[in-house]
């Protein structure tokens, strides 16, 4: 098959899925039913393998040292595609029993979609998933890893723009993606660590990109932690469609439980890339106020905002001598009033090494505008004490709804990173002191380079306009009450 072939084929599952379930939960049956197929044809391929070496010999076929996983016989494919009443059960007991079999490797992998609930599934509609996917071996000969894993991706972005509002907690746009990845230039045996960490797409192309360069990317060592059930299953079902072994993927709240600890205290990686959800109401600010892992490095953000909780997360989980970061932020978390003194902190410990502006609608289902922030606890002597600030708002392609960054886009950006100097209407570098004399401690690129951006208004214009009339609203609010107080 080609690959579009294949991307075809794989897409036409979801199909039969029409009308059944809502479009936000294919992934959650999909998934996991192509990562069962793919497993158990593999695993006959390794067995007729190892049949042709021993001449024959099928308790040598059968031993686990010539499989990637073992798949018990019950538990086969073929065996829950004969099953024609309570198809949902057997599907459900083979993925546990597969589960049970390889417990280092595959633990509750397949999620814990509801197979069995017949309102959703009939018997007709699961066996029609079966047949569909039945049509094609899915080994290693037919289906490389990397054609599979592609078509993983391709998946993954069909989902996304299918699902509507629950794209954002498993997706993160590919382009963007790419350029964060060569910002940080992760090295053979670094280890990377992605804090909330979706579908793995970040962590995987750190993998990828060392591999696309010629690079022994095995030696990578990769680290994440996913709050989504089936969103960390899906991440884990990535890496090893893409034939990615070496990497700990851990279903877990990251600010009330991180995962990753050493000696009681959190464990430190070489790079980390993040695209945190943004602006969570419901988290407990009061534990991070006294948190036991010293994560309140610059102060306790808002209740109405864990953004720098998670900024602080990843400050802290970055190693002391050559950790480096970059993350993915709505703009907000450039010039928030009530975020100000941390930004002032972290400003004044001069681990802010650039902060880019990108487009609109780089995020699923919102226009809003993004950035990167991206901190470096070693930098080069040239670069100490300053900020390098781009102006990329320009550098995108909108597709309906959606935005893209080209190839080209991308080398301006990552070159205008890499040379750190100033460039008209496009890049600036401001010494940290120069920062320090906003009150505020405001980042906004905007601020410190100037759009050549046609037909829309200069952003400073704007922001004076809100505080202005922010302040308006606020006294004549407080006069409001006083009033109605006096009765």
């Amino acid at each position: 098959m080609t690959q579009q072939e294949l991307e075809k084929y794989l897409w036409g599952a979801a199909t039969a899925l029409r009308g059944t379930i809502d479009a936000g939960d294919y992934k959650q049956y999909i998934f996991p039913l192509l990562f069962f197929k793919r497993i158990c044809d593999v695993y006959d391929e390794e067995f007729e393998k190892a049949m042709e070496e021993s001449d024959g010999d099928l308790e040598y076929a059968s031993f686990a040292e010539n499989h990637g996983f073992i798949v018990p016989e019950d538990a086969h494919w073929n065996k829950v595609r004969e099953t024609t009443t309570n198809v949902g059960i057997a599907i459900q007991d083979a993925m546990r029993a597969i589960e049970k079999a390889n417990p280092e490797t595959l633990y509750g992998i397949f999620g814990d979609a509801s197979w069995t609930n017949k309102n959703r599934l009939s018997d007709e509609t699961l066996t029609n998933l079966i047949e569909h996917y039945s049509q094609h071996k899915l080994n290693l000969e037919n289906v490389p890893d990397d054609q599979l894993g592609n078509a993983y991706e391709y998946l993954i972005k069909e989902f996304a723009d299918d699902s509507g509002h629950t794209a954002a907690e498993f997706y993160t746009n590919r382009t963007v993606v790419k350029l964060m990845t060569m910002i940080m230039d992760p090295q053979p045996g670094e280890s990377v660590y992605d804090p909330t960490c979706g579908s793995g797409g970040l962590l995987l192309n750190c993998a990828l990109h060392l591999r696309d360069e010629g690079k022994e990317y095995r030696t990578l060592k990769l680290y994440g932690q996913e709050i989504n059930l089936i969103t960390s299953a899906i991440a884990r079902m990535n890496m090893f469609m893409h034939g990615i072994e070496e990497f700990s993927i851990v279903r877990g709240d990251t600010l009330a439980r991180p995962a990753f600890l050493e000696n009681d205290e959190l464990k430190t990686f070489n790079v980390i890339l993040a695209n945190p959800p943004y602006s969570i109401k419901a988290w407990d600010q009061k534990s991070f106020t006294n948190d036991p892992y010293g994560r309140n490095l610059w102060g306790t953000p808002p209740q109405g905002c864990a953004d720098y909780a998670f900024q602080q997360h990843i400050q802290k989980s970055l190693d002391a001598k050559n950790g480096r970061s970059i993350s993915l932020w709505p703009h907000g978390v450039l010039f928030r009033d009530s975020e100000s003194d941390m930004r002032r902190r972290m400003i004044e410990e001069d681990v802010v090494e650039c902060v880019i502006s990108l487009g609109p609608n780089l995020f699923y289902n919102s226009s809003m505008t993004s950035c990167l922030l991206i901190t470096n606890n070693n930098k080069e002597l040239e670069r100490k004490g300053k900020v390098l600030f781009i102006q990329a708002v320009n550098e995108v392609r909108n597709e309906k709804t959606i935005a893209y960054l080209d190839p080209h886009h991308i080398e301006r950006i990552y070159k205008a990173y890499k040379e750190f100097k100033d460039e008209d209407n496009f890049t600036a570098v401001i010494e940290n002191d120069a920062i320090l004399e906003d009150n505020n401690t405001r980042l906004s690129v905007q601020l410190f380079v100037k759009e050549d951006v046609k037909g829309q208004e200069n952003f400073d214009l704007l922001l004076n306009s809100w505080e202005k009339d922010s302040k308006k609203l606020k006294t004549s609010m407080n006069d409001l009450f006083k009033t109605l107080a006096n009765g």
